[in-house]
């Protein structure tokens, strides 16, 4: 009897899926949701860089990375809300906090570092209580690396298999890209002199950036074909293409105004690609059986041989 006679479709390795269908339910995130990341992101490490440049007396830079990371985290809550769907259900998860909920932990996240980077910019924009503006910056700058990676944390949590496979290297892709693009705009605003160690931290982080993708790609195996084919292919070659052209650029001309302004702008389009592609890849993943068929057959089978007792001589 065939697979189709039996209720099955074959796929990779031998193994089926009824009729061939998806096995996964595709996201329901709108396309906003990159945006989302993109934005987050570039706050987190923002905040961080802001909070390391008024430790360090860099003035300049400081109030520079303070308003990058206020205008990103700014735009973050409007665009969560609108992928939720109702205001109210963004208020909802502020009623409890659970640990074991990236959602929930990211919600609370974004807002008290709103409500921190508010502050900060308010305070900056007046010129009164330093120290409250520094206690405010500094608050916002202890959870900038948590706001730059949570999302990734929160795409691991969930079955889709390009996601949840990545789980140990996506963090670094996202805070890597967080880098990239909270150095590069911080160096856009602030002056050449002042925003060396913005371009030091958008050049390392889009080092980590293309160093964690290849990692990721490499233990993914036969799940990183989504990333090598269809539109998140399109997407990825482009995130790597502008990376590695923004970060030449920001390390040969970026002391120069112009410099700055042409390697920056492709470090954010490259970090903003980087998001869409790891957003595209996972819904590939989910409409293709094989992925989610195969993964778990091999997660099955590696559980079983651990659980086995290695033989005696």
């Amino acid at each position: 009897m065939s697979a189709a006679q039996n209720g099955g479709a074959p796929a990779a390795d031998g193994y089926r899926s009824y009729y061939g269908k998806p096995v996964l339910k595709e996201p329901v995130w709108e396309p906003i949701v990159p945006a989302y990341f993109f934005l987050g992101g570039t706050a987190g490490a923002a905040a961080s860089l802001g909070l390391a440049a008024r430790i360090t007396g860099n003035a300049p830079l400081a109030r520079a990375a303070t308003y990058v990371n206020a205008l990103a985290i700014t735009a973050s809550p409007p665009l969560l809300i609108a992928d939720l769907g109702r205001p109210e259900r963004f208020l909802n998860m502020l009623r409890m906090f659970k640990l074991t909920s990236p959602m929930s932990v990211g919600t609370w996240i974004v807002s008290a570092s709103g409500l921190a980077s508010g502050a900060a910019t308010a305070l900056e924009l007046l010129g009164r209580m330093p120290r409250a503006k520094l206690a405010a910056e500094a608050a916002a700058g202890a959870l900038g690396p948590f706001l730059a990676t949570y999302t990734a944390a929160l795409l691991a949590d969930t079955s889709i298999p390009v996601w949840h496979e990545a789980r140990r290297e996506l963090p670094f892709v996202f805070a890597g890209s967080s880098a990239a693009s909270a150095g590069a705009a911080s160096a856009l605003l602030a002056a050449p002199p002042q925003a060396a160690a913005a371009r030091r931290l958008a050049v390392a982080g889009a080092a980590l950036e293309l160093v964690a993708t290849a990692l990721m790609q490499r233990r993914l195996g036969f799940l990183a074909d989504p990333y090598r084919r269809g539109s998140a292919a399109k997407l990825t070659a482009s995130s790597g293409a502008l990376t590695a052209a923004g970060t030449a650029g920001m390390l040969v001309a970026g002391r120069s105004r112009a410099g700055t302004l042409a390697a920056g702008t492709l470090l954010l389009a490259g970090s903003l690609a980087k998001r869409l592609a790891v957003f595209r890849a996972g819904f590939e993943s989910a409409r293709d059986p094989r992925y989610t068929i195969v993964s778990q057959r091999r997660r099955v089978e590696r559980r079983a041989a651990r659980s086995q007792p290695s033989s005696r001589r």
